[in-house]
């Protein structure tokens, strides 16, 4: 007697589940200039609201630096500004549901974007948090050890002292070197795992690693146009930071929509 289930094909349902690989798309020159267009018409949608954003982190900017005057950290000004473009992904998080909701035409107010920032603390994005404050840390921490290899004898009294020894001596010169190499670098690797896992995880139900999994394949398989997105990115970010970070007000909510915009031509809606 043949048994039933001799040569049967097992059940759908106990068949091991393959996770479809998500499509990256080819990114363009163009679907930079039309993500740059989308972000700026969102923030002449919601001015005030955007702007608050833009306030909100360039005040934060301010109070690191007093604080780091008060405390007698004179020597960390300027790695923490040059360093605190590092965690504006994270930043913008309230932008992108401000881009999201407009793109949906929903109506929406204080309350509901506030409500959806709230809620990303029980998602995937306290994670991305921590990777991102964990490559500003790693930066700080090797500003300080290339000061002191490199630096171990100048004087660090005050801010005057400091600006002489890093920009007008030969050890000045090489710390200049050696550190602007060491947070390129950095840039790069949180530019590649943050530039589209941040609005995605926003955006998708899924876990911080593959949205940063994306994210890096959206740039090696378009590292030309990406890389001159992140040096617009960078170049816009130290013009702003000049007039005492008030140029953040403007430029951080319009890179914020952008960076919406331009995700959502990089990385087309997930299949059924």
């Amino acid at each position: 007697m043949t048994s039933e289930t001799a040569g049967s094909t097992p059940p759908d349902n106990l068949k091991p589940r393959q996770r479809a690989t998500l499509k990256v798309n080819k990114v363009t020159a163009d679907d930079v200039a039309a993500a740059l267009k989308a972000g700026f018409s969102d923030f002449l949608a919601r001015p005030v609201m955007s702007s608050a954003f833009g306030v909100f982190y360039a005040l934060f900017g301010i109070l690191i630096v007093w604080c780091l005057v008060w405390l007698g950290k004179i020597w960390m000004i300027i790695p923490a500004i040059a360093g605190f473009p590092l965690v504006a992904p994270f930043a913008a998080a309230g932008l992108y549901e401000i881009s999201r909701r407009l793109q949906n035409g929903e109506s929406f107010g204080w309350s509901e974007i506030l409500t959806v920032m709230a809620d990303q603390r029980n998602r995937e994005m306290g994670w991305m948090a921590f990777v991102t404050l964990m490559v500003f840390w790693v930066w700080i921490y090797q500003v300080r050890l290339w000061l002191a290899i490199i630096l171990q004898d100048a004087s660090f009294s005050d801010f005057e002292g400091f600006l002489t020894a890093v920009f007008f001596t030969p050890e000045g010169w090489a710390f200049l070197a050696v550190g602007t190499c060491s947070g390129a670098v950095l840039s790069a690797v949180l530019f590649s795992v943050t530039v589209v896992a941040m609005p995605m995880l926003l955006d998708r139900e899924t876990n911080f690693v593959s949205a940063m999994i994306v994210s890096v394949r959206v740039v090696t398989e378009n590292p030309v146009v990406m890389l001159a997105w992140a040096a617009i990115i960078s170049v816009t970010m130290v013009l702003s930071l000049a007039p005492a970070f008030l140029g953040l007000i403007f430029t951080l909510p319009i890179l914020g929509h952008t960076t919406w915009h331009l995700y959502q031509r990089a990385v087309p809606p997930a299949g059924p």
